[in-house]
């Protein structure tokens, strides 16, 4: 930032239209995972479990840049749901493993048109779109945020 003067204009930050992206790109996802049944989180903890199939409840926060206590709802509800099972880790009872079960497998069938959808949406050329994920993985894993 250039100025300091102008430092706290709308039009100068990042949050503002990261915000606001994220906001357009969540709304447009919604119909799209309503038909699975599924909400936003639902959606990217079951990309972990469809790459992953087992894991256990770090696992997942790290891969989400989410702490583990923060998916204790959601796993409780996707459990109810039939696309996960939970069981305390043998070596340690503190700890959970999760695992994928058959219907969360089919559910994959489903999901895998969610992202082609949105892709052939997007407003940007194919170089573009890979700039800008590059870019937000730089920001996710640099140490400013932490």
């Amino acid at each position: 930032m250039k100025d300091t003067k102008d430092s706290l204009l709308l039009e100068n930050q990042v949050c503002f239209p990261t915000y606001a992206v994220f906001n357009k790109i969540l709304r447009r996802y919604q119909p799209l995972l309503k038909e699975l049944d599924l909400t936003y989180t639902q959606y990217i903890i079951m990309m972990v479990m469809w790459e992953k199939e087992v894991v256990n409840e770090k696992e997942i926060g790290e891969a989400l840049y989410l702490k583990p206590n923060t998916l204790t709802d959601t796993l409780r509800l996707m459990e109810k749901k039939g696309l996960i099972e939970k069981k305390k880790n043998e070596k340690d009872k503190r700890h959970l493993i999760i695992s994928i079960t058959e219907k969360g497998r089919k559910l994959k069938n489903k999901a895998v048109n969610v992202p082609k959808t949105l892709y052939e949406e997007h407003w940007l050329t194919d170089e573009e779109f890979e700039t800008y994920r590059r870019l937000l993985y730089k920001l996710l894993d640099g140490d400013w945020a932490n």
